[in-house]
Formats: structure tokens, sequence, C-alpha cells
């Protein structure tokens, strides 16, 4: 059995001279939970290689055992150092898709034709489709076969308004995460700030924010083991 995890390519944090990029925790936890399982996991981002880490999630105060755990990891960081071109990937060579978070994203991945392919791809055969934090945002173009908007109609979460204002960023990033959901037609739902919530609705499984990594890969890991 094999997944595919999509991380960003984008490093700049809109104007503000600062760097950003894919959150460690949402893609650590989430790597141990599918490798712990025995399953394969193909890592791909839009460029290829090392994605960008975002220097905040690399913080004394964000690390968890996860993280630390990758840090004495030599495969597990390889691995991230070579990630496959996303435009290499067929979808049909995987089980599942899951989508770590981190503002990354919500530049490249959201507004990636590739990304929005795959992602409809997966969704129309049936398959998984999971996605954590900030990386909900990149639903916001994706479309079922009908054309309808893939999470119209779907209960759904990602970070939150006051969780992306607590961070201080509302005004940097390119759109809220709860407003995109809303506008796109999901029947967007949250837990408490910086709380583990996840939703599954069919084959989507959405996390709401970093304390969210684990559960969302786990309930993927559900879906496939139905």
């Amino acid at each position: 059995m094999a997944i595919l995890m999509v991380l960003t390519s984008h490093d700049a944090l809109g104007d503000t001279g600062q760097k950003t990029g894919f959150w460690l925790e949402e893609f650590a936890a989430p790597w141990y939970v599918f490798r712990d399982a025995g399953i394969d996991v193909t890592l791909a981002s839009p460029a290829g290689g090392q994605p960008p880490l975002d220097p905040k999630s690399d913080a004394p105060d964000a690390q968890t055992q996860d993280t630390e755990r990758f840090r004495q990891d030599k495969e597990a960081q390889q691995a991230l150092a070579n990630t496959r071109k996303l435009s290499d990937i067929v979808a049909s060579d995987y089980e599942a898709v899951f989508y770590p978070g981190g503002h990354g994203p919500l530049w490249d991945l959201a507004e990636h034709p590739v990304s929005i392919a795959l992602i409809e791809k997966f969704w129309a055969e049936g398959k998984p489709v999971a996605t954590v934090c900030h990386a909900p945002g990149v639903l916001r173009h994706t479309h079922k076969p009908d054309g309808s908007p893939l999470v119209e109609g779907k209960r759904v979460t990602g970070f939150t308004n006051s969780e992306e204002e607590g961070v201080g960023l509302t005004n940097v990033v390119p759109f809220l995460v709860e407003e995109a959901l809303k506008e796109a037609g999901g029947l967007y739902e949250r837990g408490e700030d910086w709380g583990e919530y996840v939703v599954t609705d069919g084959h989507l499984v959405t996390g709401q924010n970093p304390a969210s990594s684990a559960a969302t890969a786990q309930e993927l890991l559900k879906l496939l083991h139905r």
C-alpha cells in the first residue's frame, strides 16, 4: 500500500520579508503514522527536492516527540530532501493522498493546476484525500466530476480565522482557510483554538491545526483499512 504526501515549495511569507514553508509537526507526525503502519510513502512538491521548512515550526516550543524522532531519522531526512516533482506523479500509483500544512500551501498548492488535478483524480476514484491545518486551503479550487466544488455539502475543518489572528497573519495570507472552505460550500466546523479536531466525511479527511496532524493521518488509515 502506498500513500502520496504533497508538500509546498513556497518559502516567502507574503511581503513581510520572512520565510514560511511546511510545518514540521504536520509532516513528521503523519509520516510516522504511515510508516509505523508499514505503508510506503512518496513525498512530492511542485519544485521537487528539499521543500522549505517554516522556521517557526523549528522553534523549541513547536517540538513534539515526532519532530524529535525525525531529527534522529536519517532515512526520513533523506526522503524529505528528495521529494519528487509533482508533475511526475501518477495518481493511480497511490491509494490515498495527504497534504501537510504550514502557510506555504496557501500560495502555491492552492493555485497549482497539477495539484488540483491530482486531488480531483483521487476524489473521483473514491480514494481518501486528507489535509491538515492550512492545507485544507488546497481544496478551494477543486471540483467533483459533476463540476460542483469538492467540499460543497461536505463537513470540513481547517485553520480557524481566530487561530490565524492569533499568529498575526490575517492580513498577510492570500486567503483565510476557514473563509475559503465556507465560500466553496463546505459545512465548516471547528473545535477549540489549538486543540485537536478532525472531521471525516466520506473519503475526505480534514484536520484543524498542528495538534490535529497525527489524528488526521490516523483517520486516513481507517478509511484505507475499511
